[in-house]
């Protein structure tokens, strides 16, 4: 009898790990297929404009058109003091989104080179590429963030402020990124807000889309 409960208890154990490992293979390839949409998103649709997204991306991106340096690593110095706030509150978070910024600022820089090839052979209105830089890269934030990564940053912060307030992750990402675009629009040449506006707007369905179900679980706990 015994050797019976044992033997239960090492298959239990098993499952138990199995399952462990299949949310973290969910996890990381949502971190893969986000990453490269964002990467997209970013450099062959926003930065051929010089149109701004929100939040980190967004500074990330004001950075780059004033100073040209790489969106990447601007994405990764910027939300160091965020990985701070994160590691008092949601070290499990962290870390995946840790892995969410490093490899997502590496595919943004490594994509940079090619955004001139797809503008080459492809064209398409600005309010074209205005649509759907804003939802691929909304897509790919929102997809992180269902399976509780992120690429740090503002979107790690909306996950923070969702659980005090009752407000969709994707609602509380546009209202921080309407603030980076108006920051944008003080500080940068050219007549890019309204562009920028559609861009948030599009990325902000695209994450309340992806993230609705899950946001709905959390307020029901």
């Amino acid at each position: 009898m015994e050797q019976y409960y044992f033997q239960l208890h090492i298959h239990q154990t098993g499952f138990i790990w199995g399952l462990v490992n299949m949310l973290s293979l969910r996890k990381f390839a949502a971190i893969i297929i986000g990453s490269i949409l964002i990467a997209i998103g970013i450099n062959f649709f926003l930065i051929p404009l010089g149109v701004l997204d929100g939040g980190i991306i967004g500074i990330a991106l004001i950075i780059n058109y004033l100073f040209n340096v790489k969106v990447g690593l601007v994405m990764l110095l910027c939300s160091i003091p965020i990985f701070v706030l994160a590691w008092y509150y949601n070290r499990d978070m962290l870390y995946y989104s840790i892995i969410g910024l490093l490899f997502s600022s590496y595919v943004i820089d490594f994509m940079e080179p090619y955004q001139y090839y797809f503008l080459y052979y492809i064209e398409w209105t600005p309010f074209t590429r205005s649509v759907l830089g804003g939802f691929i890269i909304g897509t790919g934030i929102g997809t992180m963030i269902r399976f509780e990564s992120s690429t740090g940053g503002t979107d790690l912060l909306a996950q923070f402020f969702s659980k005090f307030v009752p407000l969709n992750v994707g609602l509380i990402i546009l209202m921080m990124d309407l603030l980076i675009i108006s920051l944008g629009e003080l500080l940068l040449p050219g007549d890019t807000f309204l562009l920028s506006l559609i861009t948030i707007t599009t990325g902000g369905i695209a994450t309340s889309l992806c993230t609705l179900n899950r946001s709905k679980s959390i307020y029901h706990l």
